[in-house]
């Protein structure tokens, strides 16, 4: 199976800490060397301790679903020899409480709006399809529910 890594620091720098006054802000860093700001959402922290201008863990799981979504589609698409110039989407998470009370994405809706040219389009049918068959396909859509597992390392 594959294994998938990203390191995710946080510095307190000279930040007091212990009066919970302190900035959420931290940096994601991928396997391919791209570093990304993080931050807590400033729904749940408030500015100036979150960075509205960085990418938040809610943000994060949404544009997983779409970007994962997204792709299975191209690919569907290219399969059926279907030619995509554009693939756009305005995705939205809806955070509620489950079932013991507890916050969480409850939903996330998907709008993508795809663009075709050249000989051979789509009919709206096709296009549906094509979507359902890539949430189907979607490895992060079928992991929402997955177990998350914490083991500490000691410095």
């Amino acid at each position: 199976m594959a294994s998938y890594t990203a390191d995710v620091i946080w510095e307190r720098g000279t930040q007091v800490f212990t009066d919970n006054r302190y900035s959420r802000r931290h940096v994601w860093r991928f396997d391919g060397g791209i570093e990304v700001p993080g931050s807590a959402s400033p729904h749940v922290v408030p500015v100036p301790y979150a960075e509205p201008a960085a990418v938040d863990p809610e943000e994060a799981f949404v544009a997983s679903l779409s970007s994962c979504h997204m792709l299975w589609f191209l690919s569907i698409a290219a399969m059926h020899g279907f030619r995509v110039d554009r693939y756009a989407d305005a995705a939205e998470g809806l955070m509620g409480r489950n079932e013991t009370g507890r916050p969480w994405i409850e939903v996330v809706t998907l709008h993508p709006c795809v663009a075709f040219c050249g000989d051979r389009v789509p009919t709206r049918d096709e296009v549906v399809a094509m979507h359902r068959e890539a949430h189907e396909e979607c490895f992060i859509a079928h992991s929402v529910r997955s177990e998350v597992r914490c083991t500490p390392v000691w410095p």
